[in-house]
């Protein structure tokens, strides 16, 4: 396989245990987030990395259901078990896309891939400034950097995040796909607190089915209409993480929702 997406995903949740296993129009969390990595364009398989822990079982199961590839590794250390998906499926370029955004944008992350490629950079992402709404973000890289943080990376905070090694290494030029910005920045589109599920579930409640699909333009147009929606978890918002922060070596013009589709 060529370009895989990896997906992390585990149980335990110290703010919303077992959220990504919570029903999103009655289709689990995780379900919602491997089926819109399956449309990402340009990827050839979908991989869930599963922590090899008994209480993941039943994240594992449901993964397999979802018709991703299930690999599983060690709990604690991400970055490993990122390495051993990719090598799994014999992945040269890997997306990243964590479990709890049910709202990941495929386009987006097409994009994302696509500035990797096209900039001949070492690594993309759309975070470098923070200029999404949380819980678009996604990464891109070659399988090879993966490989080579996972046996020079030591401290705990990269084993756990997987890619800190790759941002901060000063000898990578890294690519940033930037976002709208403004107040639609702010907003939290992600599931860590039982405010952000009340969130999804407002998604849901107002478009139907048709949020499993929904792209961010659509969600933003919702919410700039009904703002009793983002007002569920407004108290959730984490003005810090748009505050200055490392850019990357390469940086897009700001890009509209509505362009991003």
């Amino acid at each position: 396989m060529s370009i895989a997406v990896i997906v992390q995903a585990r149980w335990g949740s110290s703010r919303l245990p077992g959220k990504i296993m919570r029903p999103l129009g009655g289709v689990s969390a995780l379900r919602r987030v491997l089926d819109r990595c399956a449309r990402i364009p340009g990827v050839d398989v979908v991989v869930c990395a599963v922590p090899d822990s008994e209480n993941s079982d039943p994240v594992a199961a449901e993964a397999t259901r979802a018709g991703a590839v299930v690999v599983r590794g060690a709990e604690q250390d991400v970055l490993a078990r990122y390495a051993k998906a990719a090598s799994y499926v014999g992945a040269e370029t890997v997306i990243r896309v964590t479990s709890d955004c049910p709202f990941i944008d495929p386009a987006i992350c097409g994009k994302v891939l696509t500035l990797l490629e096209e900039t001949g950079s070492d690594y993309a992402c759309n975070g470098m400034p923070a200029s999404w709404p949380r819980g678009l973000d996604c990464e891109a890289f070659p399988a090879r950097l993966l490989h080579w943080a996972c046996n020079l990376a030591d401290d705990p905070r990269e084993r756990e995040h997987v890619t800190p090694w790759i941002r901060e290494n000063s000898t990578l030029v890294k690519a940033a796909l930037t976002g709208p910005g403004g107040g639609i920045a702010r907003m939290r589109w992600t599931l860590d607190y039982q405010e952000d599920y009340d969130f999804a579930c407002a998604i849901y409640d107002a478009l139907g089915e048709r949020a499993a699909t929904a792209s961010a333009a659509e969600i933003a147009a919702l919410v700039m209409r009904r703002p009793d929606i983002p007002a569920l978890n407004a108290m959730r918002h984490d003005e810090t993480r748009l505050a200055a922060g490392p850019r990357a070596d390469v940086v897009t013009p700001p890009l509209s929702l509505a362009l991003a589709a």
